[in-house]
Parts: structure tokens; sequence; C-alpha cells
């Protein structure tokens, strides 16, 4: 088979993960045996290794796959959640970027065939002119730079062959590679994990329905003075291949290099984008990582990538919001009563008002506390950490809570959101901000005021699905 097939056999792909996670267990058990007669350093040096090691593993098996279980990798790839030790930090982050940015990539005879295959027509009656060299590659497909006959430059986002059987093996074996993310990241909840990946991947593969997201996206912020979301060309879109408008920009290792204006403010537009959607019109990219977004030239952020999309009734939006009220007035009993009500509570007689408070903070405080944040990676960590994590102080009250299933994509695009804006150390007054959708403040920044005259222009309630 060529070195760049996908493996869809579930046998085959289970024997990859499975050697991996026996070699693993079986260094890690040596290390625990010989750890017996080691100082305290050294055991810690000894066990830091092994965990920089799996994790290593890790992101080689993820490489290999190209479907689902991809996705983890790049969640991980900007997530840091105390997954090595921080002498190792750095370098991991580089290598989980690697898997990011630079997919495996598929033969250009075979990507061809699945074009061919969608249009039933040779490519060259389709495109003016299609470069044969992907510009990037996404857990699923690669996207290629074309011309069409009016002259459009366009991006062409083409699904692996074979990836959908390869995605359901990846289903098959994703609790081994659950297991390998636990070894080096005990806290993870693998279950749940698991569920939400199972649960989206069929729509991931839809690229139809990708197309339909990113337009209606497109309508939203259609003029906007600082989003940009490439236009979808309908009529060449279909269920393995879509086509939308061409962008061009800076990617986010180059955007983390910027002096620290410049990132406060694609910070900002960060926040302000996956946040609004949520908030104001209900509807968001539940994938909200940095290989998604691009700083184009004339200072607007470009938002790609709609095949993880989550749509929310109103009624959702305004419990989230309400919580968030209460949680800054500091009314611990009537935000038990409230979470309660709202099924995340199933034994409100376990918390007190103090404590609910505490939990919330621990939560939230990097946009409900009203003062300049300057955001780190270390911060991400530790929202995370109070958020679901063993370690966190709230973990043996977590055992009475449950997430409702609207909510869920909303807890994640909350996390990762903060992720990448941590990745990028970005400064502002972040609650300041928040108050616009919380309590619709007037806007407090210059970008606020910006997108409060398109708002005024371009209310968010008239916009319909695309």
């Amino acid at each position: 088979m060529a070195k760049d097939a996908i493996p869809t056999s579930r046998l085959r792909r289970s024997s990859q993960v499975g050697r991996l996670a026996a070699t693993q267990a079986a260094k890690q058990m040596g290390t625990r045996a010989t750890n017996v007669a080691r100082s305290d350093e050294g055991k810690q040096r000894a066990l830091a290794k092994r965990q920089l090691e799996t994790a290593e593993q890790i992101v080689a098996a993820l490489g290999t796959m190209k479907g689902a279980a991809m996705k983890l990798g790049q969640v991980m790839s900007f997530l840091d959640v105390g997954l090595v030790p921080e002498e190792y930090r750095e370098e991991f982050q580089a290598k989980l970027a690697e898997l990011r940015d630079a997919a495996p990539k598929v033969s250009f005879k075979d990507m061809k065939k699945v074009i061919e295959g969608e249009y039933g027509k040779p490519i060259e009656d389709v495109f003016e002119t299609f470069d044969p060299v992907p510009i990037a590659a996404a857990s699923i497909g690669q996207v290629y730079k074309a011309k069409l006959d009016d002259g459009r430059d366009v991006a062409v986002k083409v699904q692996y062959p074979g990836v959908a059987l390869a995605v359901k093996a990846d289903m098959q074996n994703l609790g081994m590679i659950l297991r390998l993310m636990k070894r080096v990241a005990p806290g993870l909840d693998a279950k749940a994990l698991g569920a939400e990946i199972r649960e989206r991947i069929d729509e991931e593969l839809d690229y139809e329905l990708e197309a339909q997201n990113q337009r209606t996206l497109a309508r939203i912020f259609r003029g906007h003075p600082f989003i940009d979301v490439p236009e979808v060309v309908t009529s060449l879109s279909h269920e393995k291949v879509v086509v939308s408008q061409f962008v061009a920009g800076r990617g986010f290792e180059e955007l983390k290099q910027l002096p620290q204006e410049e990132r406060d403010r694609i910070g900002e537009i960060v926040f302000r984008f996956y946040f609004g959607c949520m908030y104001r019109h209900h509807q968001f990219s539940g994938d909200p990582h940095p290989g998604n977004s691009l700083l184009l030239d004339d200072g607007r952020m470009a938002f790609l990538d709609f095949g993880l999309f989550k749509r929310i009734p109103a009624a959702v939006a305004e419990f989230e919001l309400e919580s968030a009220r209460i949680g800054i007035a500091g009314d611990g009993e009537a935000l038990i009563a409230h979470l309660h009500r709202g099924g995340f509570i199933g034994r409100p007689e376990y918390y007190t008002g103090e404590g609910i408070l505490e939990q919330f903070h621990d939560l939230t405080w990097w946009y409900t506390v009203d003062e300049e944040i300057a955001l780190t990676p270390e911060i991400a960590t530790e929202v995370m950490i109070q958020l679901s994590d063993p370690r966190s102080t709230h973990f043996a009250k977590m055992r009475h809570e449950t997430l409702p299933p609207d909510h869920l994509f909303g807890r994640r695009l909350e996390m990762l959101t903060l992720a990448v804006m941590a990745q990028l150390r970005a400064r502002g007054n972040w609650h300041r901000i928040a108050r616009e959708w919380i309590y619709g403040d007037e806007p407090d920044t210059e970008l606020g005021r910006q997108e409060a005259q398109f708002y005024a222009a371009h209310p968010p309630a008239a916009v319909t699905r695309g």
C-alpha cells in the first residue's frame, strides 16, 4: 500500500494504536519499578521523560490517522492542560503545532478522483486553473487554490478518499487513543470527549452542511469592520467538496510574534467573534483553534472551517447570560436555584451560596471581573483544571453536576477560545467587552464601537439561516 494511503481496516488501525498503548504501559511499569531505587528528583525526572515520550507517541499516532482521532491532536495542539511538565511544554507545543499545520498529505491523483466524482466531469471543465499543491490540510481533507472562469480565486476543500471508512474505524479505536492520552492527562474525561466527537463527526463529513453553516455566517458578517467569513460558491459545493472565496493572510504562529498591542487587538476580535456568535446569533463554530483564522492585510480577521457547528435555542443563550448576571451580582443562593432549575445541579443541598460563587469565579473570572487581565497559557490551564480535572478544588461537588447537551458546545467554545487568546498572551478588560452581550451595555473599546455601528445597520435578529 502506498505510504500516503489511509488505512481503513479497523484491525490494522487498531494494531497501530494498540502497539503504542502496550509499549507505553510497559515503559511506565518499568519506570515505576526502577523508581524504587531512585531519589525523589530522579523519580520525577524519569516520569517526566516517560510522559513526554507518551505525548510524542500520541502525536505520531494521531498524525497518521487523518480521521476523527486527529481532531483530538488539533485540540491538544493549543490547549495546554498540563499534559507535559513545564520544562518540556514548549517542545511539546511545537510538535503538536506541526500536527495542526502540516497534516499528512494524500496524492493529488487520488484527490482529483474525488473532485471529478463529485462533479461528474473533468476538473478542467469546472475550474479555469487548479493548483495541485495543497495550501492547507484539515483533519479530514485538503484545501487547494483554484481560479473560476469569471476570474475569482477560490479555496477548494476536498475530502480525503476513503476517509468516511477511516473515521468509522477511528470511532472504534477512539477508546484506545483516549487511554493513551490519559497517561499524560489523568484528569481527562475520556467518555465525555469520545461522546462529543462521535456525535458531531457525521456532520463534519457532510461538506454540503458545512457550506450551509459558512454561508449563514458569511451573510451575518458581510460588511463587518473587522471580521470576515469567506463567501461560499454554492453551485460548486457538494457532499465531499466545498468551494469558497480564497483569502490570504498571516497564520497563528506568526501572530504570536506580533507586538503586544496588535496581539491585544487580535485577542479581542477572537473573543468577539466566538462569544458574539454564541450569544448574539445563537449559532457558532465549535472548533475555535488557531488554524481556523488568518489576519488579512487590511487588519480584518478571516475565520474558516465550519464543519463542527452548533445552533442553540435563544432560551439556552439567555439561561447562560442570566447565570453570569447572578454570579457577577454575588447572589449565591439565587445561582444555586437557577442552576438547579436548568438541570445543572441535581441536589442543591450539597451546595452553599459561598461555595457556588467560588466555583463560578474560578471558571469565569477572566471575563467576569472588571479589570484588565493579561491572559497566559497558565491561566487557561488553571481554568480548565477547575472545570473538569480531579485536581480542581470543586471536583467533589462536580459529581453532583451535569451538563445538559445544549450547553456542552458552549462550554467547549468558552474554554477553547480562552486557550487561543491565552496563546496570544492578549491583554484586555474582557469583562467590559462581555457586558455588551451580558447586559446590553454600550461598548467600551474602539472595536466595540465599530461593531455597534455595524449591528445598528445590520440587526442580528434580522439575519436568517443561510
